[in-house]
């Protein structure tokens, strides 16, 4: 099993998101369709919902114009209202107006093993079973002879990703005492932005910084030679390098001291503290040069485990099932992904997807 992929050709945002939409039009429709069941399942309702999509658009275009026309050409593509593939680039801030929670989510590892050698990293991606056919390979070009590739969602605008400055992405939701109800910069436009701009990780963690938010996220940032994890909340935003050894590992709760101070996630489902030690105990694996050692060091599976690859529950509501949807690696050298439909359980030499 393999993620579909599409390969931009048109270089103008609008142009470049209409293409998209055309050609995604059908999985770009149902990814809105699964959003809007899961927001009422979590207590939104229609009306508040379009609010929340059109304030996050304007809040986008004021920070990045041309980002706004790419959503509006994928809509025009798509056969929707801008502000519906908005509510998909949104859906983090939507999720954090509606004050929804749920156990799984996200674990990176990142390590630099120095003396030339490229970063080995690895992440699972875990989200809602209902979206599991959302995720696609998208290649662009922002500006002629900068290549971005990016893990995303059929109408987001980026997620996971890697360009041809040598700097790639990864991407764990957080929760934070300050997110709000005002949709402020959607975070996966400030990914976007690090792919389309950044050569380095202080470039990456100022563009973090230019945004309003009001959602929290860490993006991990990752050249040759250096990486950090850029936590961003309406609180702030803090960079947190790697530990001794150039070991580098985020779940979803804040490792800064100062903003840990406003921990929600964590406070409410405490398992993230479980996945980030199982990744401690096993950073001999994640530090391997072979990306599939790499995924096997990150099985693990709950209750009686850390649930670090996640199976969703069938009798729980949509907004409770959660499943590792992608199990990711970054090959820097390359600049390409390297990404397994599922969970590190499934994992073999075979199951690699090169993009």
């Amino acid at each position: 099993m393999t993620f579909p992929t599409f390969i931009s050709t048109q270089t103008e945002p609008r142009a470049r998101g209409k293409e998209l939409g055309t050609h995604r039009r059908k999985e770009i429709a149902a990814n809105f369709a699964g959003y809007t069941d899961l927001f009422a399942v979590a207590g939104a309702a229609p009306g508040q919902v379009r609010a929340w999509g059109e304030q996050a658009l304007d809040r986008g275009a004021a920070w990045a114009p041309h980002l706004a026309d790419e959503i509006a050409g994928i809509a025009a593509g798509a056969g929707l209202e801008p502000w519906q593939v908005a509510v998909v680039n949104a859906r983090t801030e939507i999720l954090a107006a509606i004050d929804a929670v749920g156990e799984g989510e996200c674990s990176t590892s990142v390590v630099l093993p120095g003396a030339g050698a490229p970063p080995r990293t690895v992440q699972t991606w875990d989200w809602h079973d209902h979206l599991r056919d959302a995720p696609m390979l998208w290649e662009l070009e922002p500006r002629p002879g900068h290549v971005v590739r990016t893990f995303t969602e059929a109408g987001a605008l980026a997620k996971i990703g890697i360009s041809g400055a040598g700097l790639g992405v990864h991407f764990n939701i957080l929760r934070h005492d300050s997110d709000s109800a005002d949709p402020g910069v959607p975070v996966h436009l400030i990914a976007r932005r690090i792919l389309d701009e950044a050569a380095t990780v202080e470039e990456a963690a100022d563009i973090a910084r230019s945004a309003t938010v009001s959602a929290s996220t860490v993006i991990t940032a990752v050249t040759a030679t250096e990486a950090a994890s850029i936590e961003i909340s309406p609180a702030g935003v803090a960079v947190i390098p790697p530990e001794p050894g150039g070991v580098l590992l985020h779940c979803n709760h804040f490792l800064d001291p100062a903003l840990a101070v406003g921990e929600r996630h964590a406070t409410e489902r405490p398992g993230t503290y479980v996945r980030f030690q199982h990744l401690r105990e096993h950073v001999e694996g994640l530090a391997d040069d072979d990306l599939t050692t790499r995924a096997h060091a990150m099985l693990s599976h709950g209750p009686d485990q850390a649930p670090v690859c996640a199976h969703p529950d069938p009798q729980e509501p949509i907004n409770q099932r959660w499943e590792t949807l992608a199990t990711i690696g970054l090959d820097l050298p390359a600049g390409r992904l390297r990404v397994h439909q599922g969970g590190p359980c499934q994992v073999t030499e075979a199951t690699w997807q090169t993009f």
